[in-house]
């Protein structure tokens, strides 16, 4: 009897939760990246192109989402930050490759090689494979206040306590 009414309630709540999800036309989940996305510098050479990101189901509430991509593997510390943009508006669902620079109404932050924008993959050589977190956020407000220089830090602090869902792809490179 009680499964009769439990049943048709899980449909119903597993029906009405969506959970964000992120894709790429350009790299896959747990799969290497090309040379596309590396960097041109710091013993890699690559292009230094950003990949192809889209994304869909964002709770309600959303006004603007940021962008990430973090390697956890760097031998820091710390990780490694690859990109970080912030203010995008609540329209956009999806970049193309190489939108670096692009995004319109977008924020993009200091990476950890020091300049803004998309810092391709670059593990140190001989280090093994590195993952790489590419991960939109969904957030609540429109513009994120962050001062002009804010460290990949203060970023993810404001990312994690702000955010009102969130959807990571992970890759990975190695450098031979």
């Amino acid at each position: 009897m009680k499964a009769r009414y439990l049943l048709p309630l899980l449909a119903m709540v597993s029906f009405a939760s969506s959970a964000m999800t992120l894709s790429s036309q350009d790299i896959q989940e747990g799969s290497r990246m090309a040379n596309t996305y590396a960097y041109n510098g710091f013993g890699c050479s690559g292009d230094n192109q950003s990949p192809q990101l889209s994304w869909q189901g964002a709770p309600k509430g959303t006004k603007s989402y940021a962008i990430t991509v973090y390697d956890p593997d760097a031998p820091t510390g710390s990780g490694w930050w690859h990109w970080q943009v912030v203010n995008i508006p609540a329209k956009v669902h999806s970049i193309k490759r190489d939108a670096s620079g692009h995004i319109k109404g977008a924020d993009e932050l200091i990476n950890d090689y020091g300049s803004k924008g998309f810092g391709g993959v670059c593990p140190p050589a001989g280090d093994g494979m590195h993952r790489y977190e590419f991960t939109v956020w969904a957030l609540p407000d429109a513009n994120l206040e962050l001062p002009a220089n804010a460290s990949a830090a203060l970023v993810g602090y404001m990312l994690n306590a702000k955010a009102l869902d969130k959807a990571t792809l992970t890759a990975t490179y190695v450098n031979p």
